[in-house]
């Protein structure tokens, strides 16, 4: 038995297309399809002789314009780089332990900026650009490049001094001058190692100071300078100067979104550099300085609206306990009576332990400061007393 089965339908659209060609429209369409086919190779003929007359077989470098004397301003940036940049260094840091192998690797931790503190071959640059590291390279300005030992560091001030076997003849001690007498508005200047491109200057005004921002260690480092002189990663712990090539800070921090610099950054003002480095070369550490005291935790403060900061306890025989500070404390009742409230320091208003705690860390042990304070805080015995105090250190 045979089927006849009916041929499978065949695609219209081709067909449509040829009816579509038939008529004066089919005409019009070839006649555009060989026109554009023949267009094309004669306009590239023509403009491929026609470059020829665009051609001047006789052009030659254009003459170089006199260049004149500089300006002042020039002539003083360009000399104070030439005599600051050698003592600026760039610092590695890396540590010793197992890659993705398991094998023993030195990994890198990171890169930064430095200075040449003194002829015995001591640089200063920030802790954050040391920590996590226990092997360190220092290049100097001429390229040579020398492991490096850690001295110390201070966390809570973001410095660190590492010490090279550099000969004396290749170390350039940088200018050290004062943060004291600074003012909003005067050049700054800039040499560090951003993203990796030595000797990098950058240029500026202070553009604030008495700033505060965070040390590594979470504490507050006061009396900050800020400056829009670009500062980049990799700036970290070079010199910030000023007009004649002094140190007047350390770069240490930017404020940005993208991590880049936004004209918001913030160097350490030399005068703190100038208390903390010579304790880490003595010491190889900085001892603190304390009133050896426990305060009402901040939470507590806030609860009772406290505008101070209330002593909860002394250390025996501690400074604030020999200055006859009174803390809280209990009677055989177990009724509680407050302790003593400081309000302020030297004459600075305090509101809360971090603020006390900034004013007394910007001295030094040994050094005396006067401590206000408000004694039965709250109760019809209340008075005001000033009572000096001999700072201890604290590590």
């Amino acid at each position: 038995m045979s089927y006849d089965f009916p041929p499978p339908p065949r695609p219209d659209r081709p067909a449509l297309f040829l009816r579509s060609m038939r008529g004066p429209f089919g005409l019009l369409m070839v006649l555009l399809f060989f026109i554009v086919i023949c267009t094309v190779p004669v306009f590239g003929i023509v403009s491929y002789f026609r470059s020829g007359s665009l051609l001047d077989p006789a052009a030659q470098p254009r003459p170089v314009a006199p260049a004149g004397d500089l300006a002042a301003d020039e002539k003083a940036t360009i000399a104070l780089y030439k005599q600051s940049s050698k003592s600026v260094v760039n610092v590695t840091s890396s540590r010793l332990g197992r890659d993705f192998s398991f094998n023993i690797a030195e990994i890198p931790r990171g890169t930064g900026t430095g200075f040449v503190w003194d002829e015995k071959g001591h640089i200063v640059t920030n802790f954050h650009v040391v920590s996590g590291g226990n092997r360190f390279r220092v290049t100097l300005s001429d390229q040579s490049t020398w492991d490096a030992e850690p001295v110390g560091g201070a966390a809570d001030k973001d410095l660190a001094v590492l010490k090279i076997e550099a000969p004396a003849g290749r170390l350039t001690p940088l200018l050290v001058g004062t943060s004291s007498d600074l003012e909003v508005g005067q050049k700054a200047f800039a040499i560090g190692n951003p993203f990796g491109l030595d000797q990098t200057l950058t240029t500026g005004v202070i553009s604030g100071l008495g700033r505060q921002i965070n040390s590594p260690s979470g504490r507050i480092i006061d009396g900050v300078i800020q400056t829009d002189a670009a500062i980049n990663p990799g700036n970290s712990g070079g010199p910030l100067l000023d007009s004649r090539g002094r140190l007047i800070g350390v770069t240490t921090a930017i404020a940005s979104n993208s991590g880049d610099s936004a004209g918001v950054g913030f160097a350490i003002p030399v005068d703190t550099v100038q208390r903390i480095v010579p304790q880490i070369l003595r010491d190889g550490k900085v001892a603190r300085p304390t009133l050896a005291a426990a305060f009402l935790p901040p939470q507590l403060a806030r609860q009772l609206r406290l505008q101070g900061v209330m002593v909860m306890s002394l250390t025996p025989d501690g400074p604030a306990h020999r200055a006859g500070l009174v803390p809280m404390r209990e009677n055989e009742a177990g009724d509680t009576f407050v302790g003593d409230v400081i309000v302020a320091v030297d004459g600075k208003p305090v509101a809360t332990e971090e603020e006390l705690l900034t004013i007394v860390e910007n001295h030094s042990v040994g050094d005396s400061v006067k401590l206000t304070v408000i004694r039965n805080i709250g109760s019809s015995r209340e008075e005001s007393l000033e009572m000096p105090v001999t700072l201890a250190g604290a590590e």
